[in-house]
């Protein structure tokens, strides 16, 4: 059974950095893409950033210039640094992944994804 363990998140002021982390256990398909989401209270999950294994990456208009999806090439980890982060980037981060497939450069939607973490909270504020 595929296991996912993330961390990093907590509460940064305004400008701050964060890094979050996900490794995927007994998870090894030969093409995969991983995926960061955030999700508002009330609101339904939307894709922040993505990352194939051939390393092709894509990310949301919001995260450009101020996030980096990586992959540790030796397993199944997966990171994503957070500058320059703002309030409105506070919000509930989950990992995700797809049984098997590429995401091929685009912000898949949720549907994409069988594999999801349970998340970690990130909070921005003064």
């Amino acid at each position: 059974e595929v296991r996912m363990v993330e961390s990093g998140g907590g509460w940064v002021r305004p400008g701050g950095s964060l890094k979050l982390s996900c490794e995927l256990l007994k998870y090894n398909p030969d093409k995969y893409c991983v995926a960061w989401f955030r999700q508002l209270p009330g609101a339904g999950r939307v894709a922040v950033a993505t990352i194939d294994d051939d390393g092709r990456t894509n990310y949301a208009t919001s995260a450009q210039g101020r996030f980096t999806i990586s992959k540790d090439n030796g397993k199944f980890l997966v990171f994503l640094q957070m500058n320059n982060l703002r309030p409105d980037d506070s919000a509930r981060y989950y990992c995700a992944a797809p049984l098997w497939g590429r995401c091929g450069g685009r912000l898949r939607s949720e549907s994409f994804f069988q594999y999801w973490h349970h998340g970690t909270q990130v909070t921005v504020s003064p």
